[in-house]
């Protein structure tokens, strides 16, 4: 017989931001977040970048109630709505068909979540996507929902079904009107190409101006090139981004993914009003970028911008200490050296004359902030310590949040 589960429970879990490669912008379901067009991305390592949430449920709890970064917001958004249904109605059903332990817990129970990023929130960093896919992923570890959470994700966020996976993972457009074919899957693992590794450029850690949901709205309305990008310009890339990812073929990765972000960067500019997530720093990256493999005569390193200023690159192992050279060159650090770079170490190097010649960019003082060294990184975890929970005994956030 199945062992019985205490009535009370609280769940820790992590889980990763991940970086389109090929962009996903644009809806043809508001309510469902079902997408124009396919995307494909690369999950990041955790060690730097994720969200923790944990989940409780008690029938002492007399309402639903989430806790964002310390800040306690209003459950009642839409969104957040969405996913607690989407994994109450999964979890009825788990139950109706007897599948697994029959779950003393009530589900008219109420749930409290606490939740924090360990990066700027809102962005253009992906903070939603990690924020939903740890949600759906700790709620689906509570309830005892099995199986693929993509449908649950995507209801908070289109791109946090992407962040239920590590490695390199594809998000499916689909065809079917209620979405169930919507969903994400992985092709290939996080230990698939080991020599990859992602440098994001913090620009600015500020709320961005224009939030994506609006900005897609409007694109899908008033731009033509969307609509060409979307049916003409994607299914071909698609295919081509997962070879190059399955082959570890770097030139042709690095060279689509630059070419995708320009496009869908282009498409914002053709959004009518246009919108511009890029600001002066970020067009001085893509200079930086371009002129830097123009002296090695070859594609070295591949920038991308999500709906944001930052800059995410990817490079190989071997380019990381020369490019973070150079970028220390263009954007001197303003007055914090020693912490301008965070995550994975990078040994300091000193550029040559002859590189520092084919940059040729007046230097930026503090254009950039900061940067991140990471790598690609694996999907949810679930974190067994009661140390890590962010709730106590009584459902509240722990003080030192």
């Amino acid at each position: 017989m199945a062992s019985e589960k205490p009535q009370d429970l609280m769940v820790t879990c992590t889980a990763p931001v991940n970086i389109a490669v090929i962009k996903y912008w644009g809806k043809r379901d508001e309510a469902l977040i079902l997408p124009i067009n396919s995307s494909l991305s690369v999950t990041l390592h955790q060690d730097q970048l994720k969200t923790t949430t944990t989940v409780a449920i008690s029938k002492d709890f007399t309402e639903d109630r989430i806790w964002l970064n310390g800040r306690e917001e209003d459950v009642g958004q839409p969104r957040l709505q969405a996913c607690l249904r989407e994994i109450r109605r999964l979890a009825r059903k788990r139950r109706s068909t007897g599948d697994g332990d029959t779950l003393p817990l009530s589900l008219s129970y109420k749930v409290h979540v606490a939740s924090v990023n360990n990066f700027p929130t809102a962005a253009g960093l992906a903070s939603s996507a990690a924020g939903y896919a740890c949600l759906a992923y700790t709620l689906a570890q509570v309830y005892g929902v099995e199986g693929d959470l993509s449908e649950v994700a995507r209801r908070g966020s289109g791109s946090a079904c992407r962040s239920l996976y590590g490695g390199f993972v594809e998000w499916q457009m689909g065809e079917q009107a209620d979405g169930k074919d919507s969903i994400a899957r992985q092709i290939a693992p996080e230990w698939h190409w080991p020599q990859l590794r992602v440098l994001i450029l913090v620009v600015s850690a500020d709320k961005k101006q224009t939030g994506s949901t609006v900005g897609m709205q409007t694109s899908v309305e008033t731009s033509t090139l969307l609509k060409f990008r979307a049916e003409s310009v994607v299914p071909e890339r698609m295919k081509e981004m997962t070879r190059c990812i399955q082959e570890q073929d770097f030139q042709g990765f690095a060279q689509l993914t630059m070419k995708d972000s320009n496009q869908f960067h282009a498409t914002c500019l053709d959004t009518f009003p246009p919108i511009s997530y890029l600001n002066d720093t970020s067009r001085r990256i893509i200079q930086l970028v371009h002129r830097f493999n123009t002296h090695h005569g070859q594609t070295k390193v591949a920038y991308t911008f999500d709906a944001g200023p930052n800059a995410v690159i990817f490079t190989l192992e071997d380019t990381v200490a020369e490019f973070v050279a150079a970028v220390r060159h263009s954007f001197p650090p303003a007055a914090n050296g020693d912490k301008f770079l965070k995550g994975l170490q990078v040994a300091p190097v000193l550029l040559s004359d002859e590189l520092k010649a084919a940059l040729v960019v007046e230097p930026s003082p503090g254009g950039v902030q900061y940067i991140i060294a990471t790598q690609v990184g694996p999907g949810p975890q679930v974190l067994d310590d009661t140390h890590d929970h962010l709730l106590g005994q009584d459902g509240l956030p722990q003080r030192d949040l």
